[in-house]
């Protein structure tokens, strides 16, 4: 597997209509305006992206208009974040099947989980899908905390090929780099607050 995520990617928001449907025009221009801004690559319905509010009708379009429309400039990260693992997973398979470039997964919300349950959670994903995958860390959206040794371990499975950290906490991104530096693989540590 071939994957590098490198520079600026960016949070997309998705534009709707009046009526709450996908804006397709919209979301064309501003996946054509961050392209020719310079960005390195698309998160596409993540948390900024209002993932919460989509049905999987919608997640599907805004996934495949942002593929159509990036025509292969810049890779598209897809959110594919679902309160279970079980609705994370058809996210996934979702997003093999229009042609994202790779896959970001929140922790779970709502829900308190251990450390070992949450290593579950993102290997199931994980063995579901070909897609270089990202651990999504944003604890003050959901509560739920990914330990760097749950990282390091996860590290370990072929396909999650990074951690985006949206923690705020710099101690931590530096212990999730510090810890992964010497993996096997190219491992990916990226920040953002979004």
């Amino acid at each position: 597997m071939s994957f590098e995520a490198k520079g600026i990617i960016t949070a997309m928001v998705t534009p709707l209509t009046a009526d709450y449907k996908i804006n397709e025009k919209g979301l064309r221009k501003l996946v054509n305006y961050m392209i020719e801004g310079g960005v390195h690559g698309l998160f596409v319905v993540g948390t900024s992206g209002e993932f919460y509010g989509f049905t999987a009708e919608q997640r599907r379009d805004a996934f495949q208009i942002c593929i159509d429309e990036a025509k292969g400039r810049v890779p598209v990260y897809a959110g594919v974040n679902g309160i279970t693992t079980a609705e994370a997973v058809s996210y996934a398979q979702m997003a093999e099947e229009v042609g994202a470039d790779a896959i970001s997964v929140l922790t779970p919300m709502f829900i308190s989980v251990t450390q070992a349950e949450l290593y579950q959670h993102y290997a199931d994903i994980a063995s579901s899908t070909k897609l270089p995958m990202l651990l999504y860390n944003n604890v003050g959206k959901t509560n739920v905390n990914i330990a760097v040794d749950t990282v390091v371990k996860l590290s370990k499975i072929k396909n999650i090929v990074g951690v985006k950290d949206s923690s705020g906490d710099f101690t931590l991104t530096s212990e999730y780099i510090r810890n992964t530096y010497q993996a096997e693989k190219p491992f990916y540590v990226l920040s953002g607050r979004d």
